[in-house]
């Protein structure tokens, strides 16, 4: 528990939410063009290599998103836990101290959406039935 009395503390806390926030989408986002990538087709190179190409693509992409939707999510439920032992003194009057949680927790299930929807993409791909 901080014994500062200072808005300050909070306002600390919340900057590294959101540094952690931006560290996440930057993970989603570049998770999701290297996903992407994998459809770009246009080397001619035989099959096996396009192939592993597009494997290692589909695989790499989804762990930097899966990477990302753990950062967004943890660190929302971290900073959460957090401001619950501050005291009211540290806590700026009339500020709505949940948006910063709600947006990670938003990004974290985006990213979350978004490794089901490569999913769906990618199994029918290697999986006949």
């Amino acid at each position: 528990m901080s014994y500062l009395d200072d808005p300050r503390v909070y306002f600390a806390t919340e900057r590294t939410l959101l540094s952690w926030q931006r560290t996440a989408l930057s993970f989603i986002a570049l998770g999701f063009v290297v996903e992407r990538y994998a459809f770009m087709k246009n080397l001619n190179l035989p099959d096996q290599i396009n192939n592993a190409h597009y494997l290692l693509s589909e695989l790499i992409g989804f762990s930097l998103i899966l990477v990302g939707t753990f950062i967004a999510f943890v660190s929302a439920y971290q900073h959460k836990k957090f401001i619950k032992n501050l005291s009211n003194k540290e806590i700026p009057d009339g500020y709505f101290v949940s948006l910063g949680p709600i947006v990670g927790f938003t990004v974290s299930i985006g990213g979350f959406l978004m490794l089901i929807w490569i999913l769906l993409g990618f199994l029918p791909k290697f999986i006949t039935f």
